[in-house]
């Protein structure tokens, strides 16, 4: 269970960040205004409060693990919401940052 809600939390943090981060560009880049700027910020409020809900990691662990889902989250936002088709080069990195995250956050340990 504690798994899976590590994983939850993490594919929460990555909607809020990723989406946050989206939606300031789209009220900045895109020219949509200071709603979507505002919608942006409040998001990556969010993320921050997501992380401290990740049970039994410290926070240098948890931050370092997230950042592999960042990575392949991005990748998949951009699909979802750009249209962006990843390469295999892309495909590929964002499993090696996949990986990683398994092996910081569940690789048994002696404390």
């Amino acid at each position: 269970m504690t798994v899976l809600r590590s994983v939850s939390l993490s594919v929460l943090a990555a909607v809020a960040e990723i989406g946050g981060a989206w939606l300031v560009w789209q009220g900045v880049r895109e020219h949509r205004g200071l709603l979507w700027v505002g919608a942006g910020v409040a998001a990556l409020g969010a993320y921050g409060f997501v992380a401290t809900l990740q049970p039994d990691a410290p926070f240098g662990r948890v931050l370092a693990a997230y950042g592999g889902v960042f990575v392949a989250g991005s990748l998949v936002w951009a699909m979802v919401a750009d249209g962006f088709r990843p390469d295999r080069f892309d495909l590929a990195g964002a499993l090696v940052c996949l990986v990683g995250v398994g092996l910081i956050m569940d690789a048994p340990r002696s404390t």
